[in-house]
This record gives C-alpha cells, sequence and structure tokens, in this order.
C-alpha cells in the first residue's frame, strides 16, 4: 500500500500538468502573429472573458462569448471557418478550444498569453 503515497501524488500532478498543456489539434498563435491576422474575413474571432473584462478592454472583430455560454452558443460559430480564440492569459482560451474541438471545431486557433500579451 506504500505505492498509493507515490501514486496519488503522481496523478494529480498529471491532472494539472494536461490543463496546461495546449490542447491537441489546436493551432498556437502569438498575438504578434493575430496582428497579421486580425483582418482574415475567412476567421472568426471570439473573446471568452466576461462581459465586464470584455467592455473595458478589447480588439476590435472580436466577438464576446464568455466561456461559461460558449457551450450553450456553439451553434452561433460556423464549423467551416476557422475560431481564432482569446482571453486575459491564454487559460480560458485553451479551454475553450478544447470544447470547440470536441464539438467537431475542425481548425481552432488559441492566442497565447491572451490579452495581457497584447499591445
Amino acid at each position: 500500500m506504500e505505492y498509493l503515497n507515490y501514486i496519488i501524488p503522481a496523478l494529480v500532478i498529471l491532472f494539472f500538468i494536461q490543463r496546461l498543456l495546449p490542447t491537441k489539434g489546436v493551432r498556437q498563435i502569438t498575438t504578434t502573429n493575430l496582428k497579421a491576422e486580425i483582418n482574415d474575413k475567412s476567421k472568426q474571432f471570439i473573446d471568452v472573458r466576461t462581459p465586464g473584462e470584455f467592455r473595458s478592454n478589447n480588439i476590435r472583430g472580436f466577438k464576446n462569448i464568455p466561456l461559461h455560454q460558449l457551450a450553450q452558443k456553439v451553434n452561433e460559430l460556423s464549423k467551416d471557418k476557422e475560431v481564432v480564440v482569446i482571453c486575459q492569459s491564454g487559460m480560458r482560451s485553451n479551454k475553450a478550444s478544447k470544447l470547440l474541438k470536441k464539438q467537431g471545431f475542425k481548425r481552432v486557433t488559441n492566442v497565447k498569453g491572451g490579452m495581457s500579451a497584447w499591445s
């Protein structure tokens, strides 16, 4: 039973590492890359921060769909277009990217560093 002292902490660590790692099949870009793509009409730009965060600072062209509403509003997005997702730091947009992949979106892009990296 002593091995449980090692297995349980290892599983907890693995759980947290998995949550932080980029989602398989999701393209990761920097805010510098985003600036080059922001005017691309073939892409949909989604900000998953809260409405208050979005109102205080946002990038023109991004639509605000808070993360907690994304599952219910996924039908507002086209699966035929790439979805570029941003949040404040990159954590919520990473979760949103996972959700979109599970919902059948083929082309999903996460903005690393989020609005904190945007200047």
